[in-house]
């Protein structure tokens, strides 16, 4: 999931989650911290047992992303092969026994700004690492593009919006015909969300007026095993430790 910021998280109640949740492999983004300063907010989680293997951004307070195990991975990645983005903290991967998980970051985007431009490149390069990928993968992240009109409680109004745009939706619409599936909206097909993300602004969230932006894309000898998908959203505004709500998958 999407912390918001490590620092910030662990001390408003990610570190009690990570102390009742059931979930074996945590793939966390937008840590905003270098390793050293993730290792410190999470040093109650990692004295309990869990592992931590982080890529940590270039740029200072943005991107950042890691992967939380109750067993130590076999072997881990950072990056996909990216000249431009392979330093941006933006993707990691982690070989298991049966299965490689990985965490990525898309970028927010803006329409018609540099911003956007940057978002469209790393699309371009991600999309097609993962059309090369084969076996028991699963990418766990957030993908700041709502797939469909399902995905967003105000598709109407954000037509225009970074996150929504055609060829957003379209780039993951490709990825599904390539071999993936959307493991969430598989198990919760043609309902409304379940969304994972609503502004702080106005009352987004006690309305749940959000987005499904965060989300597993898995190929289909891993998808298939998936059997129950969650969103864990808080029971009340002020108990968020994040603006995005953790997607908790259980597969078989």
């Amino acid at each position: 999931m999407n912390v918001n910021g490590v620092r910030a998280a662990t001390g408003k109640g990610m570190l009690e989650w990570l102390a009742v949740t059931e979930a074996d492999i945590v793939c966390v983004q937008e840590t905003r911290a270098t390793d050293e300063q993730t290792r410190a907010a999470l040093a109650p989680a990692l004295a309990n047992g869990w592992f931590l293997a982080h890529a940590e951004p270039e740029s200072k307070g943005r991107a950042g992303v890691g992967i939380l195990s109750r067993r130590e991975p076999r072997c881990v990645r950072i990056g996909f092969g990216s000249a431009e983005f392979g330093a941006s903290g933006r993707y990691i991967e982690a070989d298991f026994d049966d299965a490689t998980v990985a965490s990525v970051y898309v970028h927010s985007g803006e329409e018609n700004t540099p911003r956007q431009d940057e978002k469209y490149r790393f699309m371009a390069e991600f999309g097609a690492y993962l059309k090369s990928r084969t076996g028991a993968y699963v990418v766990s992240g957030d993908w700041n593009i709502a797939p469909t009109e399902l995905d967003l409680k105000n598709w109407k109004g954000n037509l225009k919006s970074a996150g929504f745009l055609p060829e957003e939706r379209a780039w993951i619409q490709e990825l599904l015909a390539s071999g993936y599936t959307d493991v969430v909206r598989h198990l919760h097909p043609g309902v409304s969300g379940p969304y994972s993300w609503w502004s702080y602004r106005g009352r987004a969230f006690d309305n749940d007026s959000g987005w499904r932006i965060d989300y597993q894309l898995a190929l289909s000898g891993l998808a298939e095993r998936a059997k129950q998908a969650v969103v864990e959203r808080a029971a009340a505004y002020d108990q968020r430790w994040s603006d995005h709500a953790p997607v908790t998958v259980q597969y078989r």
